[in-house]
C-alpha cells in the first residue's frame, strides 16, 4: 500500500534503512530468508538481537522507563516493515514480546529488576510453558501441578510444544495450584531458571525436520516462590494478557517479504521454461497478484489497529482477526512456493550453497518445502484458528 508519511516518519524510516544496511551481514540476511518457522534459529537470532540491543532497538514496544523507544505506532510499523524488507532474521518473541509485557504489567519491582535487563540485552533466553498433551487451545484444562512448600513451589507434570526450550535459561509457566470450581480458577503464573534438578527436555522433531519444539517433564522440581507473577490462583488473567501480545504481532510486513521472494523465484522458473510454460506463468502471476491484494487488506486492517491503539482503544478482537488472516495467508504463500519450486528439476536435491548457485536454483525454491511443512502448524499455534473464530464470533454477537 502507498503510505503518506510525514517528514519525521520519512526521516525515521531512512535512519532504520541506514542502520540495517550497515549492520545486517550477508549471513544474517541469509538466515532471515531461509527461516522456515516463525522466527530464526537461536545462533543467528541471538546475534541479531544483541546488535539491536546495542542500538537500543531490541525492545521498542516496552515503556521508555524500562528500555523502550517511545516510538509512535506508525514508527513501530515502519520498523517492522523495514526489517522484513531487508530480510532481517525474525526474532523469538518469548522474552521481549510475551513474558516481558507480563512482568511490566503484573510483576513486582524486584522481578522487573531481576528479569527485564537480561531480556533486553539478550543475556537471557526464555521459553513458554503453556500447552500440555491434553491442554492446547483448551488451555484452561491444564494439569501440570505446583504445590507450595515453604519458600518454594514443587512442580510435577509436563509441558509440550515448548519452542527453543533446548536453548532457554529461563521459563515462564502456567501451573495448577488449586482444584475445584471453573477450569480457569486455580491457575498460577511462575517464572524460574532452567535447567534445574528434575527437569527433562525431550526434543520433538517436526515433519519439516526442524528441532524447534520440545516436551518438558517436571519431576518434583523445586522453584522459588519469588517467581510467582501476580497472585496465587489468579494466573488466568495474566495468561490472557500474554496471549493478546502473542497474537497481536504485525503479519503484513513478513508476508510481503515472502511474496517478493516468491515473485523472484517464479520469474526465474518460468523464464527458464520459456514459451512452453507461458500459460502457467500467467496463471501464477495472477495468483501472486491475488496474494498481493490479500496482504494489502491485512495491512489496512493492521494500520486501522495502529490508529485505534494511538487513541487508547482496547485491542478487542483485533489480535484474533490478525492471527486468522495472517496465518492462513502465510500457509497459502508456502503452497504457492512449493508449486513454483516444482518447476526447478534440481529442487529436490540436497543442495549446498555452491551447488545451488551452479544449478541456478533460487534460494526460495530450495527451502520451499521446509517452509510449507513448518507452516502447516501456523493455523494451530497461539490458539487454533477455529478457537480464534469462536472468540471473534462471540464478541461480535455480544456487542449487538
Amino acid at each position: 500500500m502507498a503510505w503518506t508519511l510525514s517528514a519525521a516518519e520519512t526521516a525515521f524510516r531512512d535512519d532504520v534503512r541506514e542502520f540495517l544496511a550497515r549492520e545486517l551481514t550477508p549471513a544474517l540476511r541469509a538466515a532471515g530468508r531461509r527461516c522456515a518457522g516463525i522466527f530464526t534459529d537461536y545462533d543467528e537470532g541471538i546475534r541479531w538481537h544483541r546488535i539491536l540491543a546495542k542500538r537500543g532497538w531490541s525492545t521498542p514496544h516496552w515503556p521508555v522507563a524500562h528500555g523502550g523507544t517511545g516510538w509512535t505506532p506508525m514508527q513501530h510499523y515502519l520498523f517492522a516493515s523495514e526489517l522484513a524488507a531487508a530480510d532481517a532474521p525474525p526474532l523469538a518473541p518469548m522474552g521481549t514480546g510475551m513474558v516481558a509485557p507480563v512482568i511490566i504489567a503484573f510483576g513486582t519491582e524486584a522481578q522487573k529488576r531481576t528479569w527485564l535487563p537480561g531480556i533486553r540485552s539478550g543475556e537471557d533466553y526464555w521459553c513458554q510453558g503453556y500447552s500440555e498433551p491434553q491442554a492446547g487451545s483448551d488451555l484452561a484444562s491444564l494439569q501440570c501441578k505446583a504445590v507450595r512448600d515453604a519458600g518454594d513451589y514443587v512442580i510435577n507434570g509436563t509441558k509440550i510444544w515448548t519452542t527453543h526450550a533446548q536453548y532457554a535459561n529461563r521459563m515462564f509457566c502456567l501451573v495448577r495450584t488449586a482444584s475445584g470450581g471453573k477450569a480457569q480458577q486455580g491457575i498460577s503464573f511462575l517464572c524460574f531458571d532452567i535447567p534445574r534438578p528434575g527437569i527433562t527436555i525431550r526434543p520433538i522433531i517436526s515433519i519439516s525436520g526442524d528441532h524447534e519444539l520440545n516436551q518438558v517433564f517436571f519431576d518434583d522440581v523445586r522453584v522459588p516462590a519469588t517467581g510467582l507473577i501476580g497472585e496465587e490462583n489468579q494466573g488466568w488473567a495474566v495468561a490472557k494478557y500474554l496471549l493478546q501480545h502473542e497474537r497481536g504481532a504485525a503479519w503484513a510486513p513478513l508476508l510481503r517479504a515472502r511474496l517478493r521472494r516468491l515473485r523472484a523465484a517464479a520469474d526465474t522458473a518460468f523464464a527458464a521454461a520459456g514459451e512452453a510454460a507461458a500459460d502457467e506463468a500467467r496463471e501464477m502471476a495472477l495468483r501472486l497478484a491475488e496474494m498481493d491484494c490479500a496482504i494489502d487488506a491485512v495491512e489496512a486492517t493492521e494500520l486501522q489497529s495502529l490508529r485505534a491503539q494511538a487513541r487508547g482503544e482496547p485491542l478487542g478482537i483485533r489480535p484474533s482477526m490478525g492471527k486468522v488472516l495472517g496465518s492462513e495467508l502465510r500457509q497459502r504463500l508456502t503452497e504457492l512456493g512449493v508449486e513454483i519450486a516444482a518447476h526447478h528439476a534440481a529442487v529436490n536435491l540436497p543442495l549446498d550453497d555452491g551447488l545451488q548457485a551452479a544449478l541456478a536454483v533460487p534460494e526460495e525454491s530450495v527451502y520451499a518445502m521446509l517452509a510449507y511443512l513448518n507452516d502447516r502448524a501456523a493455523s494451530i499455534y497461539a490458539g487454533s484458528n477455529e478457537v480464534q473464530r469462536n472468540i471473534i464470533a462471540s464478541q461480535l454477537l455480544l456487542s449487538r
